[in-house]
């Protein structure tokens, strides 16, 4: 995932030096952002299958938030075809992610669930 990750991270980049342009903070990104820093400071009090399920749980939570924003709000609002089409092919990569995400987090089913939220 972190290659994964990488890679899209630089394709917008290359993207946005390309176009010339710099990329804008949005709502929704600000959203995503302040979300994670709440996360992390949670999962930093957490420890062994209490941090594992709490971070799985939130990696499927997130992974869901990001194809939502894709699909409902960035390519929605994508006016440059260029964006527009890079935003969809990163879809299906946030889809093997989430599905991906889900099945480690069906190996906790049963196990008891963490109250870190």
């Amino acid at each position: 995932m972190i290659t994964d990750h990488s890679a899209v991270q630089q394709a917008v980049r290359d993207l946005a030096a390309k176009l010339n342009v710099t990329p804008a903070d949005s709502e929704t990104g600000n959203s995503l952002k302040a979300q994670a820093e709440q996360i992390t400071q949670k999962l930093q009090g957490l420890r062994g299958k209490a941090f594992e399920r709490a971070y799985i749980d939130n990696e499927v939570a997130y992974h869901k938030a990001v194809i939502n924003a894709t699909k409902t709000v960035l390519v929605p609002s994508a006016q440059n075809v260029e964006l527009k089409s890079a935003l969809q092919g990163a879809e299906p990569l946030f889809e093997g992610h989430l599905q991906h995400a889900e099945r480690v987090q069906s190996g906790f089913q049963g196990s008891p669930k963490t109250a870190w939220r």
